[in-house]
């Protein structure tokens, strides 16, 4: 893959919805990975600008959108919503900036490379043109990176996959509303619904995003064509996506069909191998990964690796990721650091 961006000793780097929950975890893993920054550029709407934001123990002050001009910028970091994406990113591309999106803006259209870094980062060659770069849902990722080391080894042929998608996934106001519902059940008073079409407090809502003419829900339907998008349009995908009472952590239980054969001790010995994933399957221990394992850390976990007794060459999978970090920042950051790799 050749360079992208010249090397230099530090990039001019801006960060879009900095006070976001997903903004807020792209500059402490920028912090954590110590990438290299000449200058730091916090960016947010105007209900935002003027506030402080700390990062490596300097205060920045957040910046309006509206008003600030892109022009020097290196990398833009967007996580501020698909209306906002749609507004500014191409005038950030336009003035020399490489932008990584993390909205639905971008993904499906032909000219965006769509990227995960641990599965198809030479789609980037494709932000030579247009200089943006979609990141794909937060569940699409975590699917993705277990799937293709398995993909490399025997192609698949179908994938379902039914996901168990924790309240973050609907920002900080999904976080507030579950809080705020166990609190006053745990209280005997009632439950406000506001958020989610249902109360999610104690229970499971199988239903993410508006519903479709042909009965999937928008999620779903993300899943399934960035899947194509990323690995191939010849894998069938179908997918139900449901929301549960959890804060952070995406769990997904994947059911796959291969043209060949390929065995759960096989599979299991693949994945461990692979980068950005950790293997926790022991069921004699009763070890598995859960979103408590997950939140609050970078890898893809897997386990419940088990051969499909029902139909031939499938495998079951159970696959939990932290859907802001590597659901969102810590998957955008990764595209930056190729983008600034000689």
């Amino acid at each position: 893959m050749s360079d992208f961006l010249p090397k230099k000793d530090g990039y001019n780097v801006a960060v879009l919805g900095a006070t976001g929950a997903v903004g807020q975890t792209m500059l402490d893993i920028l912090a954590e990975k110590d990438f290299p920054i000449a200058e730091l550029v916090l960016i947010a709407s105007s209900r935002s600008a003027g506030s402080s934001i700390s990062f490596k123990k300097k205060d920045y002050i957040v910046q309006d959108i509206e008003k600030f001009d892109p022009l020097g910028l290196d990398i833009a970091l967007f996580s501020a919503g698909g209306g906002t994406s749609l507004k500014y990113a191409q005038l950030f591309a336009d003035a020399g900036c490489y932008v990584v999106d993390n909205s639905s803006a971008w993904r499906m259209d032909d000219e965006v490379a769509l990227v995960v870094p641990e599965v198809n980062p030479e789609a980037l060659e494709m932000a030579k043109d247009n200089r943006i770069i979609a990141n794909p849902n937060c569940s699409t990722i975590q699917m993705v990176v277990a799937l293709k080391p398995l993909h490399d080894e025997v192609p698949i042929q179908r994938v379902v996959v039914s996901t168990y998608q924790a309240v973050s996934g609907a920002g900080g106001k999904g976080i507030k509303e579950l809080s705020e519902q166990t609190q006053a059940l745990l209280a005997c008073q009632e439950a406000k619904t506001d958020i989610f079409s249902s109360r999610i407090a104690f229970n499971v809502i199988p239903h993410i995003d508006v519903f479709m003419d042909d009965g999937y829900t928008k999620e779903e339907q993300k899943m399934i064509l960035e899947t194509k998008k990323i690995m191939g349009s010849d894998i069938a995908v179908t997918a139900t996506t449901v929301r549960v009472p959890v804060f952070y952590g995406h769990s997904e239980s994947i059911n796959i069909t291969f043209k060949d054969a390929l065995n759960a001790e096989k599979a299991r010995s693949i994945l461990a191998d692979a980068s950005g994933i950790a293997v926790v399957d022991d069921p004699s221990g009763e070890d598995y990964p859960t979103a408590v394992d997950a939140a609050g850390n970078d890898s893809v976990w897997v386990g419940r690796i088990r051969d499909d007794a029902s139909c031939e060459n499938s495998l079951h999978l159970w696959v939990v990721a932290d859907n802001v970090r590597k659901g969102a920042a810590l998957n955008a950051v990764q595209i930056a650091e190729i983008l600034i790799a000689s």
